[in-house]
């Protein structure tokens, strides 16, 4: 090596190790980590005290997101505790497979829980926020928790038995709630348990299930436990029992129930303070601090009142006139009179939405629009000048086009008849696509682009092609052979996951007033995509005509849609159920080539429902047997609730998606032959889950 070349070797020896040490340090963020993440930030209003966080084409772990921990490329804690943000969990945590710690104590996230929380979890603390509903059930999976604090929320209904396979659990806090019911028996089976707080609930029964518990430290205080305190409780370092009724308390008032949210978990009665008990001032000086104190105060009042009556003077004339002005507003312009603070967003992405004066009257500048624009031409191209060959589905508000782009790309474009719209303005138009384009779900199809040259109304969708559930379940071809029970559930839990979305996550709700099999799209795994949705924004001023034309035609129509045109997130629930009653049965919901009593499928299934025999001749013949028997009998449990006549008793679809989490994992696989006397069935172990790609 010559003198020159051994002179620059320990140079590009220090360059070489710089940049393999910048390869090292860099991360590139599992991309299902990072849209977890994009999702939870959207969520929560995407706050601006997050910082480095960011909704699109980011590095979580390389950008030092706060908060944010990662080993290598992957997300194992997020702690933004007392961080003063605001909105909802969202719905991808359960996303999140490498995390070990999520901690969001400490702020005003509202809202019940996510039905899915991340499964590796060793430690979750949801702690003083304003969470309500129960416990997801998914809970009970999340084997690796050492340290549980959901307390200080609004959380209520019975506890769960959850606990059975919380091994490691070492410390539970449920305390400041409204738990109601006993304490589940699985508590019990919590080998590691030190720590327990469940104060100020409105638990009931006794607390025997707890005396086999190596506990250092309970408290169950403020309840209405009965019974005796168990001897072997009694020899705990910390016990609080007070506010309850035990046969072996000693006797002692009453404690006052303090606010959920005031005190920590375990925390006692504050003793007085040394300081009080000593020399106190006289009543005479006392007396002369709170008359001086009124005195002052009544003056600042009173320059107060002179001041402000003074400003009203100045601004009456013009805050009147301006009143008047905002009075004679009607049809959409009435909406429009709401303030900006009034104003909700699709959780999906912030959007500004403001209000101007113009002319005299009140305007809205629109929000703005994350799909793409596409010509004419270019979709006249695509789809072969829109030919017959191309047409893969009709509505009533135009046909859907299956259409390939230059770059091999395949979309499906909705191609809109203006004479079913109510609304012909653009800007009422570009609206609904802009709140359209900004639904994010893994189970909703997705608005890509929109067209409005020319007077046309054009939206453009990704291309879900392997047909939809309806054509599926009803034409006899081999693609119905795939629709396993398995399949079924699997249909039936992604797209009420989708209603969840629509209903429970975007604010403000979206109905979608035409959910059928029709519009239930399946890819190649046989996942649902929900399609239409946002669609019915386009036909408020004739939602009655619309919609019966859209439901009521095919017997999804719920009854009081059916008696008075009123549609609303509980008939879409109703919907749902008959959706679940077609992947049942295989039957369609309205069948005038069957026997008149067989012709309406929720007139004919509702009263077999709970029948266990009548309910296996329900079952899809097509099925041949292969379903389990378990998994039926809770399947029909949910439809029931769905269906029901009244409205306000049918459950919301977050209640509907935990309902079929647990029949997935309490499932069992059995095979069924009624016809054959020798059948057999095998069955897995109860607590074993199915094999489902959600």
């Amino acid at each position: 090596m010559a003198t020159g070349d051994r002179a620059m070797f320990p140079v590009l020896l220090l360059i070489f190790s710089a940049i393999s040490g910048f390869s090292v340090v860099h991360c590139v963020t599992d991309p299902s980590d990072v849209q977890a993440l994009q999702v939870l930030y959207t969520s929560l209003n995407s706050p601006s005290q997050l910082t480095n966080w960011k909704n699109g084409g980011s590095d979580p772990c390389g950008e030092s997101w706060k908060g944010i921990t990662c080993d290598r490329s992957a997300v194992v804690s997020i702690d933004i505790s007392d961080s003063g943000v605001s909105g909802t969990l969202g719905y991808l945590l359960s996303d999140l497979m490498s995390l070990r710690k999520l901690d969001v104590s400490g702020n005003s996230i509202h809202d019940t829980l996510p039905y899915q929380l991340p499964p590796n979890l060793t430690s979750l603390n949801l702690a003083r926020n304003n969470l309500s509903g129960n416990l997801p059930y998914s809970i009970s999976a999340m084997a690796s928790l050492t340290y549980m604090n959901v307390s200080g929320n609004s959380l209520s209904m019975s506890i769960g038995d959850i606990f059975a396979d919380h091994n490691s659990l070492s410390t539970l806090d449920l305390s400041h709630n409204n738990f109601s019911g006993d304490l589940p028996s699985s508590v019990s089976t919590v080998s590691k348990l030190s720590v327990l707080y469940v104060q100020n609930n409105e638990l009931t029964g006794t607390i025997d299930v707890l005396s086999g518990l190596p506990l250092t430290t309970l408290n169950v205080a403020n309840n209405h436990f009965n019974g005796s305190i168990p001897k072997e409780l009694t020899s705990i370092k910390t016990l609080l029992y007070d506010g309850n009724s035990f046969d072996n308390a000693p006797a002692s008032p009453q404690p006052e129930r303090p606010d959920k949210k005031g005190k920590p978990s375990g925390s006692k009665k504050p003793k007085t303070s040394p300081k009080a008990k000593g020399k106190g001032l006289s009543g005479g000086v006392v007396s002369g601090i709170v008359f001086g104190s009124l005195f002052v105060a009544g003056i600042i009042a009173l320059v107060l009142y002179l001041c402000l009556h003074k400003k009203r003077k100045k601004v009456g004339g013009s805050t009147k006139r301006a009143s008047q002005r905002s009075l004679p507003l009607s049809g959409t312009t009435q909406v429009q009179e709401q303030t900006v603070k009034d104003l909700k967003s699709s959780p999906a992405e912030k959007v500004t939405v403001d209000r101007v004066m113009k002319n005299g009257s009140i305007s809205r500048m629109r929000s703005p629009i994350t799909a793409s624009p596409y010509t004419v031409s270019s979709l006249q191209v695509a789809t072969n000048s829109f030919s017959q060959e191309n047409i893969i589905g009709e509505g009533s508000l135009g046909r859907v086009y299956r259409a390939e782009f230059p770059n091999g790309k395949v979309m499906a474009i909705k191609k809109i008849d203006n004479a079913a719209l109510s609304l012909q303005e653009e800007d009422n138009f570009l609206e609904a696509v802009s709140n359209m384009s900004r639904l994010r779900h893994p189970n909703i199809v997705p608005l890509a682009g929109y067209c409005t040259e020319h007077g046309q109304r054009l939206l453009v969708y990704e291309y879900v092609g392997n047909g939809n559930l309806d054509d599926m379940l009803h034409l006899n071809d081999d693609r119905s052979m795939n629709l396993t029970w398995n399949a079924r559930v699997k249909v039936a839990l992604g797209t009420a996951k989708a209603l969840e979305y629509l209903h429970e996550v975007c604010l403000p709700s979206v109905v979608h007033r035409n959910f059928k099999s029709a519009n239930i799209l399946l890819d190649e795994e046989l996942n649902p995509h929900l399609s239409d949705c946002g669609l019915a924004a386009l036909n408020p001023n004739t939602e009655r005509r619309v919609s019966t034309q859209m439901v009521g035609s095919f017997g999804y129509s719920s009854p009081e849609f059916a008696l008075s045109g009123i549609y609303t997130v509980k008939s879409d629930v109703y919907t749902f159920g008959v959706v679940m009653l077609a992947l049942l049965t295989g039957r369609k919901p309205l069948d005038s080539s069957r026997t008149r009593a067989e012709q309406s499928l929720v007139r004919w299934a509702t009263p077999q429902l709970h029948d266990i025999d009548a309910l296996s001749k329900m079952v899809d013949p097509s099925l041949n047997g292969m379903y389990p028997a378990k998994s039926l009998s809770r399947f029909a449990d949910i439809i029931a609730l769905c269906i029901q006549p009244e409205p306000e008793f049918r459950p919301p679809m977050s209640e509907v998606v935990q309902q079929l989490v647990r029949l997935v994992q309490r499932a069992s696989v059995v095979k069924r032959r009624s016809s054959d006397d020798n059948g057999f069935s095998y069955r897995t172990p109860e607590h074993e889950h199915m094999d489902f790609s959600f």
